[in-house]
């Protein structure tokens, strides 16, 4: 009988995206998913929001066989564990501990960008069996790398499932976490929404509302490329002005980042401007729109008012998605009091290969529990869902 013949790919790492071509790349990924197209990582590098200086050195890896490339994939050395959302500062802190270095590590994800998505773009047409051979052959050469190079570990983060499956049977261990989207069940409008909940938190959602209508502001979505340069510069404002407050610095994202994405990207962004009965600015949100998800990322304000952050990142989304047909609301990572506003658990997906044995097993051990404190987690989250009956 006739063996059929292993496939052999290449592997080679690019420390910049612009090495690669924007229509091979978003051949790849597509570009319904904003935060994996060309455009938005070559953004994070030219405005040097990533890069050696901010930890985030830019290193994708090619697979190609013969000339062709076959799959694509975001990756970056870490100098440090900020930006990612799926949290290993315990593990760090152990290697430490025992004298031994976390950092540099590999990292597949979207920086700063907590959303699920492809993690490996493949070439059209390529068969399953096809992708599980370039995932497992990858696996081996990212391994063989961490050895080679002196990384510590490779992380990829917020996958898809259908790609998540992928790496089952590689070398790697795999991880659970849980964020909050809300889904549209075919809502004719936001009072139609409010009327599929009970009675108690359908009142709590109206006091709320109320809070901001007594404050007298306007709401606007504006397209970001039909945004004004004024529009977009009030925005960014709001957004260093909260982080600022918030963190002690003025975000990981710079103005020259978003400038760039307007300029390439515009027709997948949405710009909520929220201005007072003078007409000015007093806080602003940005949004991102694919085929059928709005995906809530920054916000931030000028004034204070009562509810306002409730409203320019959830219930705003809300209404625009139910006005625009779209099936799934993603306001960002975690927050569980994102439930009694409608927003079901869902489970999110992340691989790791980590160089140390030892720490290896101990990590999938961990990983293994976690898994059921997640699970158990997502179920409790699943019985406080404020609506009427379970959708």
């Amino acid at each position: 009988m006739e063996q059929t013949k292993a496939l052999v790919y290449q592997f080679r790492f690019v420390n910049t995206i612009s090495e690669i071509k924007k229509s091979d790349w978003n051949a790849y990924f597509g570009i319904t998913h904003p935060f994996t197209r060309h455009e938005y990582l070559s953004a994070l590098e030219l405005s040097q929001c990533v890069s050696v200086k901010s930890g985030w050195q830019p290193q994708h890896l090619v697979i190609s066989q013969g000339d062709t490339i076959i799959a694509l994939m975001p990756m970056y050395i870490k100098t440090h564990s900020w930006g990612e959302y799926v949290f290993d500062w315990a593990w760090a802190e152990a290697y430490e501990r025992n004298q031994l270095h976390y950092y540099p590590k590999l990292v597949s994800s979207i920086p700063f960008t907590p959303t699920t998505g492809q993690r490996i773009g493949f070439a059209p047409l390529l068969s399953e069996d096809e992708k599980q051979s370039v995932i497992t052959q990858a696996s081996q050469f990212i391994d063989q790398q961490l050895v080679e190079r002196n990384w510590s570990s490779w992380h990829g983060l917020f996958s898809l499932h259908s790609q998540h499956t992928l790496w089952e049977n590689t070398l790697v261990t795999q991880r659970l976490g849980c964020q909050f989207h809300w889904r549209n069940n075919g809502y004719n409008d936001f009072n139609d929404f409010l009327a599929s909940m009970s009675s108690r938190k359908r009142k709590n959602i109206i006091k709320e509302r109320a809070q901001i209508q007594q404050a007298q502001l306007h709401f606007t979505f504006v397209e970001g490329n039909k945004a004004t340069a004024e529009q977009w510069l009030g925005f960014v404002q709001c957004y260093q002005r909260t982080y600022l407050k918030r963190s002690g610095h003025q975000g990981y994202l710079s103005a020259d980042f978003f400038s760039l994405i307007a300029a390439t990207m515009g027709e997948a962004i949405r710009l909520l401007l929220i201005e007072n009965s003078d007409n000015q600015l007093v806080a602003s949100a940005l949004y991102f729109v694919s085929d059928n998800h709005l995906y809530g990322r920054y916000w931030g304000a000028l004034s204070e008012f009562d509810g306002l952050h409730f409203e320019a990142c959830y219930y705003q989304g809300i209404e625009y998605a139910i006005a625009n047909q779209l099936s799934v609301f993603d306001a960002g990572a975690q927050g569980e009091h994102k439930v009694a506003r409608g927003f079901y658990p869902v489970a999110t997906y992340s691989s790791h290969i980590i160089k140390h044995q030892a720490f290896n097993d101990a990590i999938a051990d961990f990983c293994e529990q976690e898994q059921q404190h997640i699970k158990l987690y997502i179920q409790q989250m699943t019985e406080q869902l404020p609506y009427k009956a379970i959708q």
